[in-house]
């Protein structure tokens, strides 16, 4: 008895874990179902429907990826990160909601435990959005014609810093003899 209670808990959790990995590409899944819909009522068959919808569906995730990576305004990359998160939270709303149905019996309960997954996945799926496009590679400036900057800014607290401009004196040259 205690065995299957463990391995249902075990499989609850993987199914969990799938949902919501699956809940994050939303997006390119409706692109590349209706791709893939579309090509079959045109007479593609069945594999070449969904040949059609899998590349599809990897091109709609590569570009967002390439014009989430090339915009430059906060403001487009926020709503670029929308319009990628809200479906992928709607998903994640339901996949709790369904999944809540099993183990919760209070109706809203339900609903804000719903509500919070499906959070945590439109979350997830801007925050991959940005990871997948190297959101966090662009190049550093160094600030005020200052080389130390970039230094400063990331050396830690136990980690040398180079004097400021103002307080660096360089030692006069020897008067007099030549090394």
């Amino acid at each position: 008895m205690t065995l299957g209670v463990i391995v249902g808990l075990f499989g609850l959790g993987t199914m969990i874990v799938l949902l919501f990995t699956l809940a994050i590409y939303a997006v390119p899944f409706f692109v590349g179902l209706t791709v893939g819909m579309w090509a079959f009522e045109t007479g593609a068959g069945v594999i070449g429907a969904g040949l059609v919808g899998l590349v599809a569906g990897v091109i709609a995730l590569i570009a967002a990826q390439l014009l989430f990576a090339s915009v430059r305004s906060l403001a487009l990359r926020a709503v670029l990160a929308l319009l990628f998160a809200a479906p992928a939270a709607v998903a994640g709303y339901h996949a709790v909601l369904g999944i809540s149905a099993l183990l919760v019996p209070s109706e809203a309960w339900r609903h804000v435990f719903a509500a919070i997954g499906g959070l945590a996945v439109g979350v997830s799926a801007a925050v991959q959005l940005a990871a997948f496009a190297g959101a966090g590679a662009q190049p550093r400036q160094v600030t005020n014609g200052r080389p130390d900057a970039e230094f400063t800014k990331w050396a830690g607290p136990d980690q040398p810093r180079l004097p400021s401009r103002s307080t660096a004196r360089l030692p006069a040259p020897p008067s007099g003899s030549r090394g």
